[in-house]
């Protein structure tokens, strides 16, 4: 049987929790959705690509996800140009000291925003694998730890194809989530124009890195029974034996999926995940990662669509125990 976490300790997780989406939607008006999304993958230790059309408020969340949390932020623009040393860093000579010394660049940063990431060539967004994966970059055979919490927010349209490079599966795979922002409703566009006709409003943080660490291992301690254990890894070898995906879930993925849930369960004051955690976290966790069969593209079959028809297909574990 499980155990209720205390009700202070879950009361502190949530109220932080929401403190955070109630800043962001200072400027981000009618996309709770979205930004409870994003703040869930930043205490599950994720990575999250935001896709949708220009003007949406991409680059926007990024920033006000960064503004909210008392942290280093940096930002890379995404070009043709961009070299993996404009993302990692450099080793430069030091005439003064006559030594190499290491020059940083912005992935040195607790929330780093990649926008437009697919502009720039497939060398350059190699630089972020490793970032990404391993929260580490190695420079002329020198391995240099990233900042905790690290978080790479990536945008990118899906619309533009001309000068644009496809993002390897080996990099979505190591996003948490992709979200699709879209268009606001017309109160939270009046919203928009009322409160953006001067000047965009200022976010001032209203936590710490210290504390997103600490949510991070709150997270952790979430109960998930075994039972909906076996039913992450059911979905995942579905995905695995379906007829219309080449590949499917990975581990990582199996483990982002179990993350995320554990967070979601903590920010509405339970200490133990359900299945509705999983599904509801499901659609932004695992399409991006499937690559469907050619012959389905053909046909019109999307990742999502298929996502659903396992969802539904998988029957939903009852009677969890310990």
């Amino acid at each position: 049987m499980t155990t209720q976490a205390p009700v202070n300790q879950a009361e502190t997780f949530a109220d932080v929790f929401n403190a955070i989406c109630d800043n962001i939607e200072i400027t981000i008006r009618g996309k709770r959705d979205v930004i409870h999304l994003a703040v869930l993958s930043l205490i599950a230790e994720g990575h999250i690509l935001l896709e949708d059309a220009p003007g949406v408020g991409k680059t926007s969340i990024g920033k006000a996800l960064a503004a909210s949390i008392n942290a280093t932020f940096g930002r890379v623009q995404f070009t043709p140009d961009l070299l993996p040393a404009d993302v990692v860093g450099m080793t430069v000579w030091n005439r003064a000291s006559g030594t190499f010394d290491f020059r940083p660049g912005p992935v040195f940063s607790n929330i780093v925003l990649a926008d437009e990431i697919n502009r720039a060539s497939p060398k350059t967004q190699s630089a972020l694998l490793e970032a990404m994966g391993e929260r580490q970059v190695t420079v002329d055979g020198i391995t240099h730890n990233l900042a905790s919490p690290f978080m790479v927010i990536a945008t990118q349209n899906p619309i533009e194809h001309e000068g644009t490079y496809p993002l390897p599966e080996s990099q979505l795979d190591r996003f948490l989530m992709k979200i699709s922002v879209g268009y606001p409703s017309r109160t939270a566009e009046l919203e928009i124009l009322d409160r953006h006709s001067d000047h965009a409003p200022e976010l001032s943080p209203v936590v710490s890195a210290t504390t997103i660490n600490s949510l991070s291992r709150a997270a952790r301690a979430i109960h998930v029974a075994p039972l909906l254990r076996g039913y992450i890894v059911d979905i995942a070898e579905a995905t695995r034996r379906h007829h219309a995906i080449a590949f499917g879930m990975s581990p990582r993925a199996v483990l982002a999926l179990q993350n995320a849930s554990r967070v979601q369960a903590a920010s509405v004051l339970r200490s133990y995940v359900t299945p509705d955690d999983i599904k509801a976290l499901a659609r932004n966790v695992i399409p991006h990662r499937l690559m469907v069969a050619p012959e389905a593209q053909i046909q019109g079959i999307t990742a999502l669509q298929i996502v659903d028809q396992i969802l539904d297909a998988i029957p939903v574990p009852t009677g969890l125990g310990a």
